[in-house]
């Protein structure tokens, strides 16, 4: 701890023992704790170097009258000491401890009922604990039974910290191995004992009583089960058993997912492993809602442990895959008994939980496409075209499926999920991962189909609409032959897109303009097609589509960038739109997206074009010059990202290979030392400083926002650093500094603003600048200095007017900094 700390924490302690009223900022003390943990983790004895903390510890133990906060902070700070040797010896021969943690003594204060104060009291005995002595402490103590009581506190942070603090100690007591016991082995066994008991008496709610309890006591178990070895799992499991049992049948349907957590936790393949049989029995039950949620539980939480189980996995396809065969008449079971059509109808009588039985069953199925052959009773396949025919019910399609279909229960169950946006988006999220399902080319007809509808159908709402293309780029990216899917589905998908393009919805057109960005098949819409409609989003009046429409032109022209193709006049008025934007458009979001553009025209060029002037080089320069001064700092970091492209390939002997090193610098830095320079350093500068490069990363160097500063000066000290290495073949290569905003400021750093020349030597400029120390500095964020232990105790007593007399300085209140 430095001096200036150590010489103001005795005063925030006194002025903590003596606060009343709690402080302006109630996460200071949390801050607070943190720098004092700090501190005892990198070895500070805080009794030997604080010891104005002992004092204020003592003087809690005995007040009841401080704000609730700093009380908690007291309970928080006794743990933080009696975890390390010298601090619990100390807290012990003055009995703080026996005090401060003794539970009557903050009910006789009125105080337990605060749950600050049972936080606090949680926090400091697990911080305590880490102690080897603290355990005896704890259970002589009597703490065992109110920390067993807290995992059912009405705050479910205390709950929370109670089930934390219970595992943490069985699971740092669990004996390696089955021994006799010894006075240590006895307190864990009282321990253990004592945890058993609570479980078993809690776990079942009593009748009348809610499953609250019950909840956290399940959330408990699945920790512990999770970390616990032999023989404490099998010890916990068997004392628990018949409880567990009793819970499972009892039919509680919102702790079916705790409960799966608690199983799988201590799941074993073990023949007469009592988890197995719960599963079992889960997997049995006669309310078909909660079976589905099990068995998507199950295999959604199966692990190598369970891989085994061949019955139960086959059980739960079958329960999650009934559903869909059900409503959409796909053989996917075979031949299914009337009474399970009987089940499933009764389950209409409910329509929301009809549709969330569907929706858990559509999350499952890419997952059950991919089960072994062995379990799954069904082709792949099937499992695809059972989604798209659901999909096609949602839009209203009675002709999704057999004329049989349409009577009775399954008449109803088209009511239930016909226009339903949560099946719609399910089924079409499922749809999306079901792409990589073995056997999906198979279904290549159907998909594109219900996609294709899903875009043309005006009632499908902007997200619906975004799953649809995110559904349709992902199986067109799979797709190895596209010869099966009609010429017409591509001329309905155009007019479709063409009339999204065009939607009152921003966020319909946004989601338009970005899936013709990332089309990688023109059997479906050529680049011809597409071209135009992303030209005309440049003009959109919301920046997001503006910015999605600038990305996407990009991808599209990528290609033709790649091959040299000479620009269209199309193109050539596409990039004059695009500096346009960058001078006259308000929002952020559009001009990266500009400045992202000519970066990716830049890497995608096998040889950017030096000379004469391209179309390319003129409009970089014109982004670095402009985009340098931006406003946002987002773009001018893009900007110096661009002239790092620049750099790359001036200082790599104007060389450019795709298939050469991805780094220039390389050539002349191997394991950071100096190598043969193969460049013409010379005229790459001189390169450099004609295109605006230099102005740009001096601009850069003195921006206020210092991720551009660093940025910049980064690029500057590799610049330096060729220069360095080339020697005097760089001495007459100037750049121009402007008399004011950055080049005044250049000026200073360099000592010579009354230097009236515009013109300065590169070579003399980066040599004196400091750039080894500057980036030192902007690598620093502003935390070093505001976020430091003395910065947050003289935070703390700034608040000193607050706490006392509010009354003084004209009650105007104290603004603390924020961290």
């Amino acid at each position: 701890m430095d001096w200036e700390s150590a010489s103001l924490l005795p005063s925030v302690c006194a002025l903590l023992a003596d606060s009343a009223k709690p402080l302006p900022d109630d996460t200071i003390l949390e801050k607070l704790l943190d720098r004092l943990t700090e501190l005892s983790e990198a070895g500070v004895s805080l009794p030997e170097s604080c010891p104005c903390l002992l004092d204020f510890i003592i003087a809690m133990a005995s007040n009841s009258t401080s704000d609730s906060s700093i009380l908690s902070f007291a309970l928080k700070l006794s743990g933080l000491m009696a975890a390390t040797e010298d601090g619990y010896r100390s807290l012990q021969e003055r009995s703080v401890l026996e005090v401060i943690f003794r539970i009557q003594r903050w009910k006789d204060a009125e105080l337990w009922n605060d749950p600050c104060i049972r936080i606090g009291w949680i926090h400091g005995l697990k911080r305590m604990l880490l102690h080897p002595e603290a355990l005896a402490f704890f259970v002589q103590s009597g703490f065992i039974k109110p920390l067993l009581q807290l995992q059912s506190d009405p705050s479910m942070f205390v709950a929370s910290a109670a089930n934390h603090l219970l595992a943490h100690i069985l699971l740092s007591i669990q004996p390696e191995e089955e021994r006799a016991s010894t006075e240590s082995g006895a307190e864990h066994h009282h321990v253990f004992l004592q945890t058993y008991d609570h479980i078993k008496e809690s776990l079942v709610p009593k009748e009348g009583e809610l499953a609250a309890g019950s909840l956290q006591v399940l959330k408990m178990l699945a920790l512990i089960l999770d970390q616990a070895r032999r023989p404490l799992r099998d010890q916990l499991l068997n004392a628990i058993a018949t409880s567990l049992e009793e819970l499972v049948e009892a039919g509680y349907s919102h702790l079916t997912p705790a409960l799966i957590d608690v199983i799988m936790a201590g799941y074993s393949h073990d023949s007469n492993d009592v988890t197995s049989r719960l599963l079992s029995s889960m997997l049995n039950v006669d309310k078909p809602a909660d079976l589905v949620h099990a068995a998507a539980a199950f295999l959604h939480r199966s692990h190598p442990r369970v891989s085994s189980d061949a019955a139960n996995t086959s059980q739960a396809i079958r329960i999650l895959l009934l559903p869909l065969h059900f409503v959409t008449e796909q053989p996917l079971l075979g031949t299914v008994p009337a009474e399970d059509n009987v089940i499933m109808a009764a389950q209409l009588k409910n329509k929301s939980t009809f549709i969330a039985m569907i929706c858990v069953c559509l999350r499952s199925a890419p997952q059950l496409a991919l089960m072994p052959p062995e379990v799954l009773p069904c082709n792949p396949a099937a499992i695809v075209l059972s989604v798209v025919i659901l999909l096609r019910i949602c839009s209203g399609d009675t002709s999704a499926s057999s004329s049989s279909l349409l009577n009775g229960c399954r008449n109803e169950a088209f009511r239930c999920i016909i226009s339903s946006g949560k099946v719609q988006k399910s089924a079409l999220e499922a749809l999306t991962s079901l792409s990589g399902s073995p056997g999906a080319n198979s279904t290549m007809k159907e998909v594109s189909e219900v996609l294709i509808h899903y875009i043309s159908n005006p009632d499908s709402d902007p997200t619906v609409l975004q799953k649809s293309y995110k559904a349709l780029v992902q199986w067109m990216n799979v797709w190895t032959d596209l010869s099966s899917i009609p010429q017409q589905l591509g001329e309905d998908l155009l007019m479709a897109v063409k009339k999204r393009a065009c939607d009152p919805r921003w966020d319909v057109r946004d989601s338009t303009i970005e899936f013709l960005g990332q089309l990688h098949c023109p059997l479906f819409l050529s680049d011809r097609s597409t071209t135009p409609l992303l030209r005309e989003a440049l003009q959109d009046p919301e920046s997001y589509v503006r910015a999605s429409a600038v990305s996407a032109l990009a991808r599209v022209l990528m290609p033709s960038w790649q091959q040299g193709t000479e620009l269209a006049q199309e193109q050539i008025d596409t990039v004059k739109r695009l500096l346009d934007i960058l001078r006259e458009d308000t929002e952020g979001f559009a001009r990266r997206a500009v400045v992202r553009y000519f970066m990716a025209w830049f890497s995608s060029c096998a040889s950017p074009p030096s000379s004469p002037p391209s179309l390319l080089l003129e409009s970089v320069r014109v982004v670095l010059s402009h985009c340098s001064l931006d406003l946002d700092w987002e773009v001018k970091v893009n900007t110096l990202e661009l002239a790092e492209l620049l750099l790359d390939a001036a200082f790599w002997d104007h060389r450019r290979s795709a298939g050469g090193e991805k780094h220039p610098y390389a050539t002349f830095l191997t394991n950071g030392q100096p190598q043969a320079v193969d460049v013409t350093s010379d005229s790459a500068l001189r390169s450099l400083a004609d295109q605006g490069v230099f102005s740009a990363l001096l601009s850069g160097l003195v921006d206020c926002d210092r991720p551009v500063a660093l940025k910049a000066c980064e690029l500057l000290i590799k610049i330096r650093d060729v220069i360095y290495l080339a020697g005097d073949l760089t001495t007459g290569v100037c750049c121009e500094l402007p008399d004011r905003g950055w080049g005044k400021e250049i000026r200073k750093m360099l000592e010579s603003e009354g230097d009236e020349s515009r013109r300065m030597n590169v070579r003399e400029v980066l040599t004196s600048l400091g750039l080894d120390e500057r980036r030192v500095l902007l690598s620093q964020s502003s935390d070093h200095v505001h976020n430091s232990f003395q910065s947050l105790l003289q935070d703390i007593l700034s608040g000193r007017d607050p706490l006392g007399d509010a009354g003084k300085d004209g009650g105007q209140e104290v603004v603390v900094d924020c961290y």
